[in-house]
């Protein structure tokens, strides 16, 4: 069978496979191809969704594993050595959220279709920026150093990027402020819960891009480049989709 895929010629450069090897990998490109074309649009948002999450996490993972040359040292306590790939964990799901919900927008399907994902995704965001900052705070307090904010301000970030750590907690605040959506979503000051989420996100990218050892790493933080890029402008156009409706309704 013959997706529409082939009438539209003009889209795919005409390619001559050499011997059977490039025929078979043609082959399974234009399958691959034909299913993607052939699905709905809701099937489209889910395997978006799902890829999105998995690909940004699977990164996160390699770039704190080649941080720390993929083996973690006696020498120092385990918070320290795992607290960064949660915090990673957590930004990258709530990345792939954003981008999710605008290609979501732009494929004009209900939210609903998500909600197993938006479920089981958000459970692990809520893990990931609870121990976070949670497992460093506890450590430093089993080292003798105290409890926060004096005791990463003063004793685990250097003084000239105290602002980025407070950006860290002001962004936790609004991030588990948001988690209350269930009960007080329907309210009329919840859009102002919603912005300072929103206004989080772009803290937390600050955040990771000022004091993230491994955005050391230089391929990462081209990565962490194209998250903060594509963050805003995921946020701009479903703002935009959203007073457009509004200015229709009205």
């Amino acid at each position: 069978t013959f997706c529409r895929f082939f009438s539209v010629p003009h889209i795919y450069p005409v390619y001559i496979p050499q011997d059977d090897a490039d025929l078979i990998t043609l082959t399974r490109h234009t399958l691959r191809v034909c299913y993607y074309m052939s699905m709905s649009p809701a099937k489209k948002v889910q395997v978006f969704a799902w890829a999105a999450s998995t690909a940004s996490v699977a990164l996160s993972l390699l770039a704190w594993g080649n941080g720390i040359s993929w083996q973690l040292s006696s020498r120092q306590p385990l918070a320290y050595q795992i607290f960064p790939l949660l915090g990673l964990t957590a930004f990258s799901l709530m990345w792939s959220h954003y981008v999710t919900s605008a290609f979501r927008t732009r494929q004009n399907v209900p939210r609903g279709i998500l909600k197993t994902y938006l479920e089981i995704t958000s459970t692990l965001v809520l893990i990931a920026i609870l121990l976070h900052p949670g497992l460093l705070w506890v450590q430093l307090w089993r080292d003798g150093f105290g409890l926060p904010p004096n005791s990463y301000l003063q004793h685990y970030v250097a003084p000239t990027l105290r602002w980025a750590a407070m950006l860290g907690t002001l962004s936790l605040v609004a991030f588990l402020a948001y988690e209350l959506r269930r009960k007080f979503a329907s309210r009329s000051w919840w859009k102002y819960v919603q912005r300072a989420s929103d206004v989080g996100m772009i803290a937390i990218f600050i955040h990771g891009l000022k004091l993230g050892r491994n955005l050391q790493t230089s391929w990462f933080k081209y990565i962490w480049y194209f998250y903060g890029v594509s963050l805003i402008l995921s946020m701009v156009y479903v703002y935009g989709q959203q007073k457009r409706a509004k200015g229709k309704d009205s």
